[in-house]
């Protein structure tokens, strides 16, 4: 990961209980200027990598494993995997970086957690970037999602590892082979028996089985009250965030730019 990458842990509470939350910390811890990254669903703080070792030399960037995922804990109680608690999780962060604001890049559920916090009267988040995520969250890319979450099949072995990360994540578009084992390689772990399993707490499929929407979900209120400059990444083939969601982005709430 390269001599200016660091794991330290930060402890957290919920309702239920504490629990610790691991991140990864690159560049300068004297920098003020910080760049949080938070991933997806199913991923980790690994998936920031080369951004982050790219931005490190102007940035202290800092990448959460967001509980229950990486080398986080996973919580007591499975119905308290939701944006709420993950809000809570990174405003703790913060306080342990001692730092007043922050740019974001949320990646999905990492853009979610972006925008709730974003939203939030005297935010930290000072400029903010939603990677295939925005305030409407396609019904079809829910019922993909829930397909897999908190599920996975026997894996043997790494190449077993990664035709099941290929084949859960295809709507990320085509990558090397390369590209693919790096994206399975930090999303896995070592049984007793040698076999591999997902990172990942099962339950964090709980919550968000539970409600199962029968329509697309909706938080317009929510994005316009961001105040930040914000910028929407979209993938050319995404089923989570529409191109019409997009360009409804650009024209209300903080009229984000795209790309």
């Amino acid at each position: 990961m390269g001599e200016s990458c660091i794991q330290r842990k930060v402890q957290c509470a919920s309702p239920t209980g504490l629990h610790r939350m691991a991140y990864l910390e690159w560049g300068n811890r004297d920098n003020r200027r910080v760049l949080v990254c938070v991933h997806g669903l199913t991923r980790s703080a690994r998936d920031f990598d080369f951004l982050a070792r790219d931005l490190a030399p102007r940035y202290r960037v800092v990448c959460p494993d967001v509980a229950g995922r990486g080398d986080s804990d996973w919580l007591t109680n499975p119905n308290e995997y939701q944006v709420p608690t993950y809000v809570g999780d990174m405003v703790t962060l913060l306080a342990r970086l001692d730092v007043e604001t922050v740019d974001w890049v949320g990646t999905s559920l990492g853009g979610l957690v972006g925008m709730a916090l974003a939203a939030l009267p005297g935010s930290p988040i000072t400029r903010l970037v939603l990677n295939d995520v925005g305030p409407v969250v396609t019904r079809a890319s829910l019922a993909r999602i829930a397909s897999y979450v908190g599920k996975w099949p026997s894996l043997p072995t790494m190449e077993a590892a990664q035709a099941y990360v290929r084949s859960v994540n295809a709507p990320f578009g085509s990558h090397s082979d390369a590209e693919w084992r790096f994206l399975a390689e930090h999303v896995v772990r070592e049984n007793p028996d040698g076999s591999l399993r997902m990172h990942s707490d099962p339950s964090i499929s709980v919550a968000f089985t539970t409600e199962q929407p029968d329509h697309d979900t909706q938080q317009w209120d929510l994005y316009e009250r961001i105040q930040c400059p914000t910028m929407v990444l979209r993938g050319e083939q995404s089923d989570l965030l529409t191109r019409d969601t997009a360009n409804e982005m650009a024209r209300r709430g903080p009229r984000a730019s795209l790309r």
